[in-house]
């Protein structure tokens, strides 16, 4: 009789030479993560299994392009358990949330020291929570300041400077930026916050900081900004993308944006992308560099993966630098590896690089809370509209929205 008999103990199975069947082929392995509408990701994923000599595949399962719908379909699967998820792509806002949860694995000190070396501070802080590594850096992002070199003579280096120039120009839209109440406005305010000093929770997490006059600082400015007749008089509902049409559009002079604004408009607005330079994000204070939040996607293994060991090393692949150089020149997502930021396939996608370099390097993640969706909407709801910001009342204001926030009281 060949084989083990179904039931008997497994002492017995063992002692008969009975073992599991081996898996037919490489273990697929799931990479949940947004739609790359380039292919730098499917080719990331590609290269990466070939890689692993047929140990793993990884197959891309699409998330939508809205991060809150992103967002929303993790949660889901990970609160049931869903052990089909194997590597995820997380916004760098949910670290904290999804790995006190429960939801994404610490990598493991052995793993994790030798990938936070080399990366952008920032985004590495961003990928971390409780001291411990909980995802790998893959992109990055952050604002810089982009202007028509045919109308400025002299780029403004500070914020009062470039409210003062936008609004000598004397024309409505001048100044294209982000007001709407979403994430893009904690955005704003936290880039002015840090710029100042400042920065919202101390460095525990736990309580809340918005020392007064860091926070004063960047209130004051947020409220010349929504008063400012340089500003778009839709300013209340602008957007990045919107921000970015505008500018293309040929009116404004400046605008503060991501970096996908410069081949969108070399794609669709060539007249424009012939006048078009950029400089840091300006400072709060003529003595402080500007630092600014950085954006970006980082990769965490799932919890309950059956695969986690092989799902750890495809995330370590898929951050490595060959597909964040793919993500870079196809995809034109900024990589999180410094070296990268001198490879002359990133420098001719990103001619500015060197300058975004200099600016991550000193750009700050955002709070890193199992909280922070609530402490965001706190700051947003309480600093929109801009135009409407009483500084120093709205101090205490702001205070009391993020300990309520922190302490998971009221609905934001």
């Amino acid at each position: 009789m060949h084989g083990c008999l179904a039931g008997l103990p497994v002492l017995l199975s063992v002692l008969a030479g009975c073992a599991p069947e081996p898996q037919a082929g490489p273990t697929r392995l799931a990479w949940h993560v947004f739609h790359e509408p380039s292919g730098a990701f499917d080719r990331a994923a590609a290269q990466c299994s070939a890689k692993s000599a047929g140990r793993y595949v990884i197959e891309i399962e699409g998330l939508p392009a809205e991060a809150d719908q992103q967002r929303e379909q993790l949660v889901r699967r990970l609160a049931a358990r869903d052990a089909s998820l194997d590597v995820v792509g997380l916004d760098v806002i949910w670290t904290a949330e999804f790995a006190a949860a429960g939801w994404i694995l610490e990598w493991p000190e052995s793993r994790a020291s030798p990938l936070r070396s080399g990366r952008i501070k920032a985004a590495v802080e961003s990928a971390s929570y409780s001291g411990g590594l909980w995802a790998l850096p893959l992109s990055t992002n952050a604002q810089l300041l982009w202007y028509r070199e045919d109308r400025v003579a002299e780029v403004p280096a500070t914020w009062n400077a470039l409210l003062e120039r936008a609004e000598a120009i004397g024309v409505p839209g001048t100044l294209q930026l982000q007001g709407q109440r979403y994430e893009g406005l904690t955005v704003f305010f936290v880039s002015l916050l840090s710029s100042a000093g400042g920065a919202v929770l101390d460095p525990s997490g736990a309580a809340v900081s918005l020392d007064h006059e860091p926070t004063r600082r960047a209130l004051e400015i947020m409220r010349r900004v929504g008063r400012s007749p340089a500003a778009d008089p839709a300013l209340t509902t602008s957007r990045e993308d919107d921000a970015r049409l505008a500018f293309e559009s040929g009116s404004p002079a400046f605008m503060l944006n991501y970096s996908f604004v410069w081949p969108s408009a070399r794609s669709n607005a060539p007249h424009v992308a012939d006048h078009m330079g950029w400089a840091r994000w300006p400072a709060v204070l003529p003595e402080r560099p500007s630092r600014v939040a950085i954006g970006g996607v980082n990769l965490g293994v799932a919890a309950f993966s059956l695969h986690p060991e092989l799902a750890f090393d495809a995330a370590t692949c898929l951050a490595g630098d060959n597909s964040q150089r793919l993500a870079a020149t196809l995809g034109g997502l900024p990589p999180t590896s410094l070296s990268l930021y001198e490879d002359p396939a990133v420098l001719a996608r990103f001619p500015f690089a060197r300058l975004l370099r200099t600016t991550l390097e000193d750009a700050v993640a955002r709070p890193s809370s199992p909280v922070y969706s609530d402490i965001s909407l706190a700051i947003s709801r309480t600093l929109h509209p801009m135009s409407r910001i009483d500084p120093d009342r709205d101090v205490e204001r702001l205070r009391s929205a993020v300990e309520r926030a922190l302490r998971s009281e009221g609905l934001f």
